[in-house]
């Protein structure tokens, strides 16, 4: 009986506690770096393109991506597929995730 309770209780620690971990560690990242890594399928790890047509994202200047992008989401500037992705954000993610593109190192 004293083995089946402390593997009880080893099972409900287990239980209580995992997704306490794993919550401390999903909140520290912003939405604006979750979101990034959806730029990172294109734009190359950490934005860090290998070149081509593609441009790399990492240390590109934040206002200069929020303008493009907004420019793209309305289309005021022609885009392939960079459109279609902008209107998936608001202003204000386009905002945050450009912020946070510019601050990785290129």
């Amino acid at each position: 009986m004293k083995k089946l309770q402390s593997q009880f209780v080893k099972i409900l620690a287990a239980t209580v506690l995992t997704p306490l971990a794993f919550s401390v560690s999903a909140s520290e990242i912003s939405n604006a770096e979750l979101s990034a890594t959806t730029c990172f399928q294109c734009h190359g790890a950490e934005g860090q393109s290998a070149g081509g047509a593609i441009p790399p994202l990492a240390g590109y200047p934040e206002k200069v991506m929020v303008q493009q992008l907004l420019d793209m989401k309305s289309g005021k500037r022609a885009s392939t597929v960079m459109g279609r992705h902008a209107k998936g954000y608001t202003d204000d993610e386009i905002r945050a995730i450009a912020k946070y593109l510019s601050t990785l190192k290129p």
